[in-house]
């Protein structure tokens, strides 16, 4: 009996220390990846300086960890689009802020994006967000014009008159990336790809000059090495707070505005979706949009603000929401611009 009783306690013993290493790793294993996916994970194309800032608060005031991921300045928006879709399988990316909208859109064509209309979606007119949710922009630039004052008197007539002649004291961005592939998409729209081609060929013939981005167009023009050129009102308020001598008219196309959001969307799959949407409501809201108005960047507020706390330099764009060019249909052209691009570029 004894014997028995022997066994019984040893395999009692046994019994208890299997369930203890048990406890001890499945413990282990929930600490493990609590600690893999403790962080909200942003791939973010807004300016860091900007954008940093703000996530920072939204991680004081919610307690959630962001993990924000940038990219390169000429290429931002698209290589962090392009990296979701190579993700698609195994997507690492939570929430995308991107700035600006049609790379966001495209994403929904790939089936990559979760819809989502909380608050801040509501707070947003219908012409700056997806029907169904699945993306939504705020806090917007405007494309301009920027000419250098001590060499040029900056308006439409004027502008038209340089445009139709030799272009070697004009600058653009390559229109590959960011917001002048959105600008070249709404020409695509308004004009269709044959006669955007040929426009685009007439000008790089007359020398216009080809910048790596809007912020190199802005230095060139604030230099005075150019007298014109295209790029959007963040850059040019980086050369105003400079004092270098620019100026800004915003540029139509069809008596429209073009307007570029930034945007934000939920990664289908997600598994933080909650902590998702907890950002996705901060970012739409009218605290962030003032505050982003209010930077270095002056955005546009698109929702509903108390535009009394607006920067008076950006308030004499509030009438451009109304004015801006309709951005929620063109993927496909987007597309088509892109294709082409790649064709032109990529050789």
């Amino acid at each position: 009996m004894n014997e028995t009783r022997g066994r019984r306690t040893w395999s009692g013993w046994l019994m208890l220390a299997f369930v203890e290493f048990a406890v001890i790793g499945m413990i282990g294993m929930v600490y493990y990846y609590q600690k893999q996916d403790e962080a909200l994970v942003v791939y973010c194309a807004h300016d860091a300086v900007f954008s940093e800032k703000i996530l920072k608060q939204f991680e004081q005031q919610t307690g959630i960890k962001v993990e924000p991921r940038f990219d390169t300045e000429a290429t931002k928006s698209l290589g962090l689009t392009n990296l979701i879709i190579r993700e698609k399988d195994h997507p690492r990316c939570d929430v995308f802020w991107n700035n600006q909208t049609l790379g966001t859109a495209a994403l929904k064509e790939h089936d990559l994006l979760a819809s989502y209309q909380g608050p801040g979606y509501r707070r947003i007119p219908a012409e700056f967000k997806d029907r169904e949710g699945y993306w939504t922009g705020f806090a917007a630039r405007l494309r301009v014009y920027i000419a250098n004052t001590d060499s040029y008197v900056l308006s439409y007539e004027n502008v038209e008159t340089t445009l139709a002649g030799p272009l070697n004291q004009v600058a653009i961005a390559k229109p590959l990336y960011g917001t002048t592939l959105s600008h070249f998409s709404i020409l695509c729209d308004a004009w269709g790809l044959a006669h955007l081609q040929k426009w685009y060929h007439s000008v790089l013939e007359r020398g216009i000059q080809v910048t790596s981005g809007n912020s190199s167009v802005k230095n060139l023009v604030a230099s005075g090495a150019c007298i014109l050129g295209y790029t959007d009102t963040d850059d040019y308020f980086v050369a105003v707070d400079a004092g270098q001598p620019v100026t800004a008219l915003p540029i139509l196309v069809e008596e429209k505005a073009l307007l570029i959001p930034n945007s934000v969307a939920i990664i289908n799959g997600t598994k933080r979706r909650k902590q998702a949407e907890t950002l996705v409501d901060f970012l739409l809201s009218a605290e962030v949009e003032l505050e982003l108005s209010q930077s270095q960047s002056r955005q546009i507020p698109l929702g509903k603000v108390n535009w009394d706390l607006v920067p008076e330099e950006v308030q004499k764009f509030r009438p451009y929401i109304k004015q801006a060019y309709p951005l929620s249909d063109l993927v496909k052209q987007r597309k088509l611009t892109l294709d082409w691009l790649k064709s032109e570029y990529l050789k």
